[in-house]
Formats: structure tokens, sequence, C-alpha cells
């Protein structure tokens, strides 16, 4: 079936788009087809992605995220098709690593919008187990003709000093997003707007502030407007050593999410270089001295800086 096909009966049987004439205009999506109907943002899900998607879980963090007033109101959510029908939201560039770095303010709105979103009370059905996400991938891989890059085993067994140091002090979970990618950031210049919500679910909110700093390439100075936004002043020791490790940890994650894309043949992207460059980067990262000190950091715990 071709999406047009597909667009086509579900003008016809949705109560959402019911009566709607006007062209489908594509927009964009790694895994998912995205598509503007006018007033009107239809999402139908990527091949395989049902495989490590939960969808009610996403349709019920996007209506808690739009409650939240972060992200545009959910219209329709079929948890069992992944099919979703959001609002449009006027006036917004979509960002890219180079918006972030051209639009004045824009990493501070992005830190104003987590904090507005970590803050809401919303309560995400789905909790995110960074190593348990890892497995779980690993898993998915198995008997697929994909290969890992060489030496990730390795550096998942050293990823768990990582893993001890941040269960040394266990913190309350809040809603988070957990795919910051730049493309899911709608910017009117004043606020951000954060759509995408399938990966969501509770976590600990620096997260979001470290795998956002790796999507959009942020240098120092972006990290600091983006954290000083975030927390109303500088952050301590132990929420930027947070953040620096979720920076790796992201990537040593995200490595597997691409060769699920390559298991998947999904032709949106290189996902193979998209992989091996995501995991040099993680490794990358963790030989640094900033990463042990970030460790060390987060061991010592919030008394640190207190």
């Amino acid at each position: 079936m071709t999406d047009e096909t597909e667009i086509a009966g579900l003008i016809a049987t949705l109560p959402a788009l019911a009566g709607y004439a006007g062209p489908a205009e594509r927009m964009g999506g790694l895994t998912n087809r995205v598509y503007r109907l006018g007033p009107q943002v239809l999402r139908l899900p990527g091949h395989g992605t049902a495989d490590y998607i939960d969808r009610a879980n996403e349709a019920a963090a996007a209506q808690a995220a739009a409650a939240a007033g972060v992200s545009p109101p959910v219209i329709h959510a079929d948890p069992a098709t992944g099919v979703m029908v959001t609002g449009f939201i006027d006036g917004t560039v979509t960002m890219t690593p180079e918006a972030f770095r051209t639009r004045p303010g824009s990493p501070a709105r992005a830190g104003a919008v987590f904090a507005r979103l970590h803050a809401s009370g919303a309560v995400f059905p789905a909790r995110f187990e960074l190593f348990a996400m890892i497995d779980d991938y690993l898993g998915h891989l198995e008997g697929k003709p994909v290969a890992l890059p060489d030496g990730y085993h390795t550096v998942l067994e050293e990823a768990q000093a990582v893993r001890a140091a941040l269960a040394a002090h266990p913190l309350p979970l809040a809603p988070c997003h957990c795919d910051p990618l730049c493309e899911n950031f709608l910017d009117t210049g004043t606020r951000m707007w954060v759509v995408d919500w399938e990966y969501s679910g509770m976590n600990d909110p620096m997260w979001d502030l470290g795998d956002l700093a790796v999507e959009a390439g942020f240098d120092a100075a972006q990290e600091a407007e983006m954290m000083q936004a975030y927390f109303g002043g500088p952050p301590s020791d132990f929420d930027h050593g947070r953040m620096v490790i979720y920076k790796a940890m992201c990537d040593l994650l995200w490595t597997l999410w691409g060769l699920l894309q390559v298991a998947n043949g999904n032709p949106a992207d290189d996902f193979q270089a998209y992989a091996e460059g995501r995991f040099a980067r993680c490794k990358a990262l963790m030989a640094t001295k900033e990463f042990a000190q970030a460790i060390a950091a987060v061991k010592a715990g919030p008394a640190r800086s207190e």
C-alpha cells in the first residue's frame, strides 16, 4: 500500500481528518512518515518500529506533554496501529544543529522547555532504563546480518563504572523526552515546542540535556546557556557530571538503534555510518579527563556542591 492510498483511507475513516481535501505535504522523519494536512499533522509509523516502540506509552506521553504545554495537542492516537494526528503549530522553525548555532537564545529556550516538562508532574507509563534498553536492542540484533562496531562489548563493560556511579545516589525520576533530536524541536523565536514521544519515559532529567548537547553539537558556551536556563543559575558539579555522562551513554545506546535501522532496511539515511560515528564519539568522550571528573562528581553526590 502506498502512503497516498493509506492517507486517503485515513481521511475517509478517521473523524479527526474528516472532510480534508487539501494536499498532504511530506515533512521530516527518520523512521516514520510524517505529513502536514492543513492544520494537522499525520504520523504514519515506520516499518519495523513496532519491534521496539511502545505505542500506548507514546500516546499517553504525548497527551501528557500537550497538557503540560510543551507539545502540540493530540487529536488522534491509535496504540494498535501507531497512527497519530496532532495539531500543527504555525510560525515555528524545525531545529537543526545549524539553527541552534544561529538562532539567538535557542539553547536557553530548549533548557526552559525541558525545565517545564520535567517539573510538570506528569507521569509517563514507561520508564526509560538505559542498560535495560541496551540489552533489549542487543537481543533484537541477535541473528540479524548486522555486526556490532569493534570493541562495543568492551566499552559496554567499561560503562559499568557509570552504572555504579549513577546508582550511588538514586534520584526521583521525571517525565523525559529521551530522544531530543534537533528536529524534534520547533522554535518560534520566543518559545520552544517538542514533538515525537516514541522513546519517552520516566528518567533522570539530565539525560534530556546531555542527549540534546550531543545531537545539536553544542559547544561549552551553548551547554552553559542551556544549563543556566534550566536551573536558573549554574548547575552543581553533580548535575553537570550527570549531563556529561549521558552525553556518552546516549551515543552508546543510539549506536544500537542505528544498527536496528540497518537491520530493518531503513533507507532514510546511512545508518551504518551513523552507528559507527556515534560509537566513535562515545569512546572518545569516555577517554577524556572531563568524563573521569564527571564520574567522580556523580559518585560524590549532590552534597559536593552544597
